[in-house]
């Protein structure tokens, strides 16, 4: 295998003889690269001999590991990651690993196979909730976490030294019948005892094949809505943040009638929850409404959040009479799961909407089947009253969706980093912001600025894409929610001429 490189143009000879791999690809917790094509005019930044390497350096940092050469592959319903796939298993064997292959897979049903076949590894191919063009693997080398910065800069530096260490005696098998065992499984312990209509909104991404049979075998009467597998995504991206998405989980949970709609985004990791009513509710104040749950079932319990939820779990009433804590940390799946299996939490939320169970309702990784299962039990144990009765119990907090200014992966940490700096500046010197004394900044992940009145403003950068993240909470008006934003955050970034366009604004 070549040393790869990063500056190969498509098309081109050299394109089909060496590896090319962007080295900012290698993300904090996973690894993703636009791959894209020849209908798009944006550049590669990984060819198919780049993907091969990948496996190989894998393959060379998990014998460096000490681990077991075993690993499970799969991939999501994108029309090249089948070949994606492929190219990688080719590099994992050349490093002597046996993989196990499961086919067209969910994220979680990669990290549940490892369990189910007692192999310790695991290579997801998938661009999650990244539109098409992007591809993408999800990593691991101790069950149930995933790779973290640690992890991924090993495999950066053998990938892009070329420092691989081929071995004999890899192989291949492959094992078909992965998603039958997975949705018996994820199923099984959920037996409802009264009528609850859910809408399944899968994009015709790859949670189609799974989500509709698992939901309907924990006894839900099943509405489907665009679980068609479909590469195109003729509709949407399947991403239960995405507007057009919502709007459409939205419609559908009024035209039928239905208790809620789950909307799963690419590989089935996340999910996204539409009420009663039609309106959405962010990923972390369903984790609310689940930590409150669960807390009355187990007392003293523990739950990880991330730095963009709500600062309403720090002042529930019901968590603290349950003797719940709540621990706040970084934004990440891999974070978020490492924390959850540390602290020995019983479940951890991102606002995103990954969702971690840990026993005795999960195994510790993000599965939004097994979050879904969650809901529908915790309706179960409501009777008589809807998801918009249970949301109305919470306390106030108009919170904002996770807004996207454009910033080159190259340059957007130093954004943020100088954006910390001034914040905390800010509260060093007691100022304030919107006629609020600036009380603390959280830089555990960016810069979580928190106000005198609980209300807080949040910017980060992206972990899988160029992009910076922006979120805001007011404790006292939707209308001072977007003042947050539009009078606070967002002058302040416009001031760095590297920050491009929002994805979507309030």
């Amino acid at each position: 295998m070549k040393t790869p490189r990063a500056d190969l143009a498509a098309n081109t000879y050299d394109f089909e003889v060496i590896p090319l791999v962007k080295p900012t690809g290698f993300r904090e917790y996973d690894a993703r690269w636009w791959f894209g094509g020849p209908q798009y005019p944006k550049a590669p930044e990984l060819n198919f001999l780049g993907v091969q390497a990948l496996g190989l350096g894998l393959g060379t940092l998990i014998g460096r590991m000490g681990v077991a050469p075993r690993i499970v592959t799969g991939h999501d319903y994108r029309s090249y990651s089948l070949s994606i796939k492929q190219a990688l298993t080719l590099g994992l064997i050349e490093a002597g690993m046996e993989v196990q292959d499961i086919g067209l897979a969910l994220s979680p049903v990669a990290y549940y196979a490892q369990f189910a076949l007692d192999v310790p590894c695991v290579a997801m191919v998938t661009a999650s909730h990244n539109e098409n063009g992007w591809t993408g693997v999800k990593m691991g080398a101790n069950k149930p976490l995933t790779f973290g910065p640690e992890e991924m800069g090993r495999l950066k530096e053998i990938v892009l030294s070329g420092a691989f260490d081929p071995r004999p005696g890899g192989r291949l098998i492959r094992v078909d019948s992965m998603r039958e065992r997975y949705i018996e499984a994820v199923a099984r312990d959920v037996k409802l005892s009264r009528r609850i209509k859910v809408i399944a909104a899968c994009g015709n991404g790859a949670a189609g094949a799974f989500a509709p049979d698992a939901l309907r075998m924990m006894g839900a009467e099943v509405i489907e809505m665009d679980c068609d597998l479909d590469y195109t995504f003729p509709k949407y991206n399947p991403n239960p943040e995405d507007i057009e998405m919502l709007h459409s989980m939205s419609a559908a949970v009024r035209e039928h009638g239905a208790d809620l709609c789950v909307g799963f985004d690419g590989d089935g990791d996340r999910c996204g929850v539409v009420d009663d009513k039609g309106e959405e509710i962010f990923a972390d104040k369903i984790g609310l409404l689940l930590a409150r749950d669960l807390s009355r079932l187990h007392r003293n319990a523990t739950f990880v959040v991330d730095v963009k939820s709500t600062g309403l779990y720090k002042t529930d009433p019901v968590l603290k009479a349950n003797g719940a804590t709540v621990d706040y940390f970084k934004t990440g799946h891999s974070y978020i799961k490492r924390r959850t299996n540390e602290l020995d939490a019983l479940a951890g939320f991102e606002k995103s909407g990954h969702f971690f169970f840990r026993k005795p309702y999960g195994l510790g990784y993000d599965d939004g089947l097994v979050a879904a299962a969650a809901v529908l039990q915790m309706l179960d144990r409501n009777p008589g009253r809807s998801l918009s009765d249970l949301k109305t119990d919470l306390g106030d907090a108009w919170t904002s969706m996770t807004m996207s200014p454009h910033a080159d992966d190259e340059v957007k940490y130093g954004v943020v980093d100088q954006v910390t700096r001034d914040y905390q500046a800010l509260a060093k010197g007691g100022g304030s912001i919107l006629g609020r004394k600036v009380i603390d900044v959280n830089t555990v992940n960016g810069a979580r600025v928190t106000l005198e009145d609980g209300s807080w403003v949040l910017v980060r950068a992206s972990s899988n894409k160029p992009e910076m993240v922006v979120v805001v909470e007011s404790m006292a008006s939707e209308e001072d929610m977007r003042a947050l934003f539009r009078n606070e955050v967002k002058p302040r970034l416009a001031k760095f001429r590297e920050v491009g366009a929002y994805n979507q604004e309030v």
